[in-house]
């Protein structure tokens, strides 16, 4: 289903209208006065990321640590 926006040459009315992308176009408006509608082209919506957010952690291995060591730390073992 698609979402495609019409505007009346009679009433001047736009509107949207939902339907099949294999239905054909309206050809008159859904104001009551049989006026002729044209289809418009629209910005689409685009896409939409719904939830937390998307970052690098979000997806990291278990058990992996890619962070350098803290600095002030010796792994020479010398008191």
């Amino acid at each position: 289903m698609a979402t495609y926006d019409y505007h009346c040459n009679t009433c001047g009315k736009d509107f949207e209208h939902v339907q099949s992308m294999k239905d054909d176009a309206l050809t008159e408006c859904l104001c009551g006065k049989n006026g002729t509608v044209e289809r418009r082209i629209s910005a689409s919506a685009g896409i939409i990321f719904k939830g937390s957010g998307f970052y690098v952690t979000d997806y990291k291995k278990a058990g992996s640590d890619s962070s350098p060591p803290p600095s002030g730390s010796s792994d020479s073992g010398t008191p």
